[in-house]
């Protein structure tokens, strides 16, 4: 299921958060309903932890991680990189990276066995990326958009990218991934999917704004539904692309 939230007054709740099936970072925030939220649906699986990086509350820009590892970037402090090997799960490797692209979770996109990277990070980085979250890395644009963390958003059960991605490119990205993706938008037509959605194997958060058109292609995407049956969902999506195709037609 997809659950709607906001970071104080932002909707943009994937730069204040990120999200994994071995652990969530949120940012530290003045009040505690942002984290409440996360607590709520995930505290019986996995850990919910309040983290800064360098200081800053976006959390979900800043690193990337899957369920084996997580990287920070070289701003992370001491104080910081040692809280967060403290609170995460051991078998979760934390790793500082020194890469001039810093903002690591609009660079990378991943989940447990492939990641998208953006065509100018370094060889090193790279290395490093393959080493620590165990996947299979690649060079790769959206929509001719170099930062793939921002837009494109995907699982192991399923993926969206940014809107304006041709058929034959999703198609090059699905074989890659080996999972299906769709496109598709978050907070009322936003296609920066990276800043207001995060998403793991059971469960998603996006931004209040978020239609409920854009909650039902979500969760049928990445096969989070449960309502009805998988196909009961999937033909209510069809029946809205269709009804949408004949309204722009």
């Amino acid at each position: 299921m997809a659950t709607r939230t906001s970071f104080e007054n932002s909707n943009e709740i994937g730069v204040f958060s990120a999200l994994t099936n071995s652990y969530c970072l949120t940012g530290v925030g003045r009040s505690e309903n942002f984290y409440s939220v996360f607590e709520a649906e995930l505290s019986d699986h996995i850990p919910v932890i309040h983290a800064t990086i360098g200081g800053c509350r976006f959390v979900g820009r800043t690193t990337v991680g899957n369920r084996r590892g997580l990287l920070v970037p070289s701003t992370t402090t001491d104080t910081e990189l040692q809280h967060l090997r403290n609170s995460l799960p051991d078998s979760v490797v934390v790793q500082r990276i020194e890469e001039r692209l810093s903002a690591l979770g609009n660079i990378v996109a991943c989940n447990d066995h492939v990641a998208l990277v953006h065509p100018d990070i370094d060889r090193e980085t790279e290395d490093v990326i393959s080493d620590v979250l165990g996947v299979e890395v690649f060079r790769q644009t959206v929509a001719g958009q170099a930062l793939v963390g921002s837009y494109s958003k995907f699982t192991n059960q399923g993926g969206m990218v940014h809107p304006r991605t041709t058929v034959e490119d999703i198609e090059e990205l699905s074989s890659l991934l080996q999972v299906p993706l769709v496109a598709g938008t978050v907070n009322r037509g936003s296609d920066v999917l990276g800043g207001a959605l995060v998403v793991n194997d059971w469960t998603a958060f996006v931004g209040l704004d978020t239609t409920s058109t854009e909650v039902s292609v979500i969760e049928s995407i990445f096969k989070l539904s449960t309502r009805g049956t998988a196909t009961g969902q999937s033909s209510i999506v069809t029946d809205m692309r269709s009804s949408l195709i004949d309204q722009l037609s």
